[in-house]
């Protein structure tokens, strides 16, 4: 079910347009993350939707409305900042209690309430304590505390992980999701951390440059990139020229090689991504590919080895076996491991090309 919708959205400040015709649809009850570089407008959209700025053009439909000028406090929507926004001369009661006491609703009433809101981001018992007594996380969950107490369809998430430690990072990452879903309610968050968007989501909305270069599932997104942008900037990418001989049948680095995809023009160029676990270390003989090791690292689960063929395209391999640098090893990998990318493909033009060779 449709919940929210961005119809053709642009906004421009100045003779700068920051976001370009942007078509979101957003169902009720799932964790989404707008993902992308800075600048890519991704704060922007989070901004639009939550009421703090009006788009240039184009509509925000909430629940089969227009809301587009609808001012900020008349949404059903929560906004949880990146510095949080905390009271520092109010305890954490009174932080959470705030928008409550404003509407001047009975005091049981709020306490209920509060105590509710506390119980489900594990702050029982916090409700004395000043923000300057606590730690980053815990504020941030003071924050999550007081946004969720309205009950809002969506929770709006703007960086709010990106003052801590990794440690913590990684901790408030998995009690997100569990409250997400304990709630059942609509999460949009924003990051620039792709680990982060792929551990999280339900889906993934990649931005740059003002626009949306591919939405999708986490598996969607890193398996099936839409374009070089989107390959290059979610995980590690082996990227090469390439062309389309035919269906099931791509040719880079010289050779014809086996491959998963159809439904492109005979000959037509290419880009071929192959990620880096995909690549198995084996025998010259065995192998696809015939690389040498440059260089590698140990990262604790893996090897990181950067390697090049006889053509100096460089491959990066993730490996839990050391590579003897002294010779030439092999490079393995399946057919459906390699990934190909038409240039210049609308979302639009790759969904209909999925879904020709998936039925």
């Amino acid at each position: 079910m449709t919940l929210l919708e961005l119809k053709n959205v642009t906004k421009v400040f100045d003779d700068n347009v920051v976001l370009k015709n942007i078509n979101v649809e957003i169902e009720k009850g799932k964790f989404y993350s707008v993902l992308g570089p800075s600048g890519s407008g991704k704060t922007t959209i989070l901004r639009i939707i939550s009421g703090f700025m009006q788009p240039t053009s184009g509509e925000v439909i909430f629940n089969g409305k227009n809301i587009s000028n609808l001012p900020a406090n008349k949404r059903n929507m929560n906004t949880v900042f990146q510095n949080y926004s905390l009271f520092p001369h109010l305890n954490v009661y009174e932080n959470v209690a705030f928008g409550l006491s404003l509407k001047k609703i009975d005091e049981k009433i709020i306490t209920k309430k509060v105590k509710k809101a506390l119980k489900l981001v594990q702050l029982e018992n916090f409700e004395g304590r000043m923000i300057d007594e606590l730690s980053g996380g815990q504020q941030q969950r003071v924050a999550i505390a007081r946004a969720i107490i309205n009950e809002p369809e969506i929770l709006l998430l703007d960086e709010p992980l990106s003052a801590l430690d990794m440690k913590l990072r990684k901790k408030m990452q998995y009690e997100l999701r569990q409250l997400q879903q304990d709630l059942g309610i609509t999460f949009i968050f924003v990051t620039h951390d792709q680990e982060e968007a792929l551990a999280m989501s339900d889906e993934i909305i990649v931005m740059n440059d003002g626009i949306v270069q591919q939405s999708g599932t986490p598996v969607d997104i890193y398996d099936e990139p839409i374009n070089h942008f989107v390959a290059n900037f979610i995980g590690d990418s082996n990227i090469v020229a390439g062309k389309m001989i035919d269906d099931y049948l791509v040719e880079f680095v010289g050779k014809e090689f086996e491959c998963a995809d159809a439904g492109i023009p005979k000959n037509e160029k290419i880009e071929i991504v192959i990620r880096p676990e995909d690549l198995d270390i084996t025998t010259k003989e065995n192998g696809k590919l015939v690389v040498n090791v440059d260089s590698q690292s140990f990262r604790g689960d893996h090897f990181e080895i950067l390697a090049h063929d006889e053509d100096d395209n460089e491959w990066l391999i993730h490996s839990t076996n050391f590579a003897k640098e002294e010779k030439g090893i092999g490079l393995f990998f399946e057919p459906e491991d390699i990934h190909v990318m038409r240039l210049n493909e609308s979302e639009e033009e790759f969904d209909a090309r999925l879904e020709s060779y998936e039925e």
